[in-house]
């Protein structure tokens, strides 16, 4: 146990060096949007760093680091492309303001305390199914059948988040779509096809990592259950929906007929 407590101070530590550094250089050019490309790729890292911590163990940690490439990179990769086609995220220059105007902060001090300081400790939390699923497969790496189960929800959650990305990619692509809101493929059964997959890809890696023994389960449980209240009632899709029903009057009878985040058949009476 000695040994998974300073391999966890060890991926906080490169965690917090990674967040010093990515401040330093929104500091440089006055943005911090692309943290959310970080987040997917930090996940990556961790998972990574227990990998090798571990002596790079079998079976279950293999299955673990396996999903959490996948699905931190691809996430990863369309964010940090998205950020530099559309520049800096409203949401995150209205938090920066709302801190210098009313606190008094200059826009370093905002960017550290309001962006940077809290992502670092949300974001190690919420690895946690990896970060202990890899840890507590040293020794008993088999693969049982709560991974399994756990392998195919996440598989579907990476899925389902990518195809939901590259749709709503493809429709914005399109000149014809300015202004309209998107409600066909994945996004006719849900408002957030991305933050659903986000969802049942991490209660997937939860499940594998259970899978280790029931220690892991509680120890970790908080990442899923922080990342499922985030996305469903904090900074996902309330802030989203906000900001939505602002620019697209047509959003409220999107929302009238489309799940909200679960999938499900539309409400055509909506």
């Amino acid at each position: 146990m000695d040994s998974i407590f300073a391999a966890l101070g060890i991926n906080f530590a490169l965690l917090m060096g990674a967040i010093i550094l990515l401040w330093g250089y929104a500091c440089k050019i006055r943005d911090v949007s692309f943290i959310d490309a970080f987040w997917g790729f930090g996940m990556v890292i961790m998972a990574a760093s227990s990998w090798v911590q571990m002596g790079m163990p079998g079976g279950r940690a293999a299955l673990i680091i396996a999903l959490v490439a996948a699905w931190g990179l691809r996430l990863a990769l369309h964010l940090y492309t998205r950020w530099r086609a559309n520049g800096a995220d409203s949401r995150y220059t209205s938090i920066l303001r709302s801190a210098m105007e009313k606190r008094g902060w200059n826009w370093p001090l905002a960017a550290l305390i309001m962006v940077f300081a809290m992502q670092a400790p949300l974001l190690f939390i919420t690895c946690l199914p990896a970060q202990l699923g890899i840890m507590a497969s040293a020794d008993t790496g088999a693969i049982g059948g709560i991974a399994i189960i756990g392998a195919l929800a996440a598989i579907i959650g990476i899925l389902f988040e990518s195809i939901g990305d590259a749709q709503l990619k493809t429709f914005k692509a399109d000149p014809a779509n300015a202004g309209k809101v998107m409600d066909t493929g994945l996004w006719r059964y849900t408002r957030h096809p991305n933050y659903f997959g986000d969802f049942l890809a991490w209660w997937g890696i939860w499940l594998i990592a259970a899978d280790a023994g029931f220690w892991v389960a509680a120890a970790s449980v908080a990442g899923p259950v922080f990342l499922s209240f985030t996305l469903m009632k904090w900074s996902g899709a309330p802030m989203l929906e906000r900001g939505m029903k602002k620019r697209r009057p047509e959003y409220a009878r999107y929302i009238e007929r489309t799940s909200a985040f679960f999938p499900w058949p539309p409400n055509m009476r909506g």
